[in-house]
């Protein structure tokens, strides 16, 4: 066919999900029009169907049908700006588990903070300039997690949508799931938490502490936990859903009942007999697994599920434990 375009995948967009190719090369494309060609077939990678969240690797081939020049690339020389927003819109093609026109969730890696702070120069909410749509909106965060928690972030496309997702986070119309390894196993399979905390400052940065009611400063946490499998009584896997949203909630609950995640840097206290189990890496063990949220339009839910990373893979193995007999 006329106007076909048969275009190779290069090595430094190994696994991009199809549609931020597309973002990538044909930035006039429309999100609706992309759909529609890709339902049809007229899109193709090495010859085979594909959807918009499909992961390419070097060396495919992909079908591009007539899409018009003002969908292409612009031509120009790459500035120092452009440069950078294509290697920020590249992580950020890697981070992304789901989109829609109102809605992208990402699954954040560990490490990577969601907004700047002392010392911090690269982070989520920047790295999402190189994602400004025709109208130059920025995406907007419409809630965060830790630095060293990975996991499910929710970022909205419009202002319109971030009204209604920061509306359900406020409003606690929502379900978060998160999965962590501990220390040792509760003497109670499920439990709640309840405390009030406040931010304390410390010479290694701000930390959450248990305060009382009518402390200065001190909001009310609620958490829940149950565990799920275990090492003896070494360590345990635990799903924990945080009711309130405090700044570090699941991280302070679990050291308070005296199973702290392993790997917490902050909040991960014990005697100086206790060693790190071998093999397994002195990264935080916790992880935003689901989010079930309202959608902001209005109709039905937005369910996702974000996979563990790589270094809470290698403890599951170690230890045993079975993420696939649990289901989601």
């Amino acid at each position: 066919m006329a106007g076909v375009e048969q275009r190779r995948v290069e090595d430094d967009e190994a696994g991009l999900r199809l549609d931020r190719w597309f973002k990538l090369h044909y930035p006039g494309l429309g999100f609706g029009h992309l759909q529609k060609l890709l339902r049809s077939g007229q899109i193709r990678v090495d010859g085979g169907r594909a959807k918009a969240d499909t992961r390419i690797e070097p060396g495919q081939m992909i079908r591009v049908p007539p899409v018009g020049t003002d969908a292409k690339a612009d031509a120009r020389p790459l500035t120092a700006n452009t440069m950078r927003d294509r290697l920020d819109g590249d992580v950020l093609s890697k981070m992304l588990i789901y989109e829609d026109e109102k809605v992208f969730v990402f699954n954040k890696p560990a490490g990577l903070a969601v907004q700047g702070g002392s010392g911090v120069s690269r982070h989520v909410d920047k790295m999402l300039e190189a994602w400004r749509n025709k109208k130059g909106e920025k995406p907007r965060l419409v809630h965060r997690i830790d630095r060293d928690t990975s996991g499910i972030l929710v970022v909205a496309r419009t202002r319109g949508a971030a009204t209604q997702l920061t509306k359900a986070f406020r409003e606690r119309d929502t379900e978060k799931h998160y999965w962590a390894i501990v220390k040792g196993v509760p003497a109670k399979r499920e439990g709640r938490i309840s405390t009030y905390l406040r931010r304390e400052q410390t010479p290694d940065g701000d930390r959450m502490r248990i305060a009382s009611h009518g402390d200065e400063g001190a909001d009310h946490a609620l958490s829940h936990y149950r565990v799920i499998d275990q090492v003896a009584q070494n360590f345990c896997w635990v799903e924990m859903q945080p009711h309130t949203g405090r700044t570090h909630q699941l991280r302070v609950h679990a050291a308070h009942i005296g199973h702290p995640i392993l790997g917490d840097p902050k909040y991960f206290e014990h005697d100086t007999n206790w060693e790190f189990p071998g093999g397994v890496q002195k990264r935080l063990h916790l992880h935003a697994r689901r989010i079930v949220i309202p959608h902001p339009d209005g109709k039905g839910v937005i369910d996702q599920i974000a996979p563990l990373p790589e270094h809470m893979v290698q403890t599951f193995n170690l230890f045993g434990f079975d993420e696939a007999a649990l289901g989601d």
